[in-house]
């Protein structure tokens, strides 16, 4: 009887829950700006493809920002937030520590949407913006953003350090690490497809290149001269060794000829469950863009602060 109920309760538990999730994503909307500020995402755009083209891998990594943030008590803006004497951040957890990089452009960001609109763009929104427009600006898909985030006043250093998936991840720790979060293998193979633009230091891939059978010959010995066995751990490759400032789908080329660089990428296409997908998606591009796209529309919509919760942060390095 006590198991009946217990059963019950967290079914009932559980059905709140995904009214709650299903309201909180009611409350975005993809016009959310455009009384309040109506040229906040035309603001954001043109400092995004200013800084892209400053620097294309700027572009990969302003994605890669509003992935470390959402896979981090939702998209929240906490990923953005420093440290100080009485709060501890997400900025220094290992995923992030010496990697994050683009805070600068989104500190420019706000500031001009700031002078147009004050104190009414989240923090939150022009991640999830900036992502979109660097996307588009290296050649990719575009998605509509749904807009109204509102921005955390709390982080989670060991969030960060737990949710984010290790680029040493086997293919079952990557499948249970998206799983958690809400997505498909399908889809977690779509979004491994990021990585079709941006670099990875050596000390994520050294121990491919030196230790793993599952590489092109050649790929690991050209890697090899900038990855040394031992020091320059901060030395660059590229996550796409074929067109590695186009968002295109030669990052499933690469992984059909053994030639991803990290162990996470290359378990996407190693004799396993997403084999298929990878070769689908090496065959065919506009598969790829159409469900990355898809794929980048839920990522946003992860855990979204609403109506009262958090606030719209006046400096996204700190709370109000």
């Amino acid at each position: 009887m006590a198991s009946s109920s217990s059963s019950s309760f967290s079914i009932i538990t559980f059905s709140v829950f995904l009214v709650l999730v299903g309201m909180a994503s009611a409350q975005l909307s993809s016009t959310y700006y455009s009384s309040s500020c109506p040229n906040a995402l035309s603001t954001i755009k043109s400092a995004v493809n200013s800084a892209v083209s400053s620097e294309s891998r700027m572009g990969a990594s302003l994605l890669r920002l509003h992935f470390h943030d959402c896979f981090v008590k939702g998209c929240d803006g906490s990923i953005l937030l420093d440290d100080t004497s009485t709060f501890t951040g997400e900025k220094t957890a290992n995923p992030n520590s010496n990697s994050l990089r683009g805070f600068d452009v989104i500190d420019t960001i706000k500031s001009q949407v700031e002078t147009l609109c004050p104190g009414v763009v989240s923090c939150a929104d022009i991640v999830v913006v900036a992502a979109r427009d660097s996307v588009v600006a290296l050649g990719g898909p575009s998605w509509t953003v749904q807009l109204g985030r509102r921005d955390s006043t709390t982080a989670s250093l060991s969030k960060a350090n737990t949710n984010i998936p290790a680029p040493t991840l086997n293919l079952s720790g990557l499948i249970t690490a998206f799983s958690n979060k809400g997505f498909t293998a399908k889809e977690m193979v779509a979004l491994s497809g990021s990585h079709t633009i941006g670099q990875a230091r050596c000390t994520n891939f050294r121990a491919r290149i030196y230790n793993e059978s599952s590489i092109e010959t050649s790929f690991a010995s050209s890697l090899k001269s900038n990855c040394p066995s031992t020091g320059n751990d901060n030395n660059l490759s590229p996550l796409d060794t074929t067109s590695p400032t186009s968002f295109d789908n030669a990052y499933f080329k690469d992984l059909v000829s053994k030639k991803g660089l990290l162990h996470s990428d290359q378990q996407l296409y190693s004799g396993g469950s997403t084999d298929s997908q990878v070769t689908t998606y090496s065959t065919s591009s506009s598969t790829f863009l159409t469900d990355f796209a898809n794929a980048m529309v839920k990522m946003g919509n992860l855990s979204p602060l609403t109506g009262t919760s958090g606030q719209i942060r006046t400096n996204c390095r700190k709370t109000n």
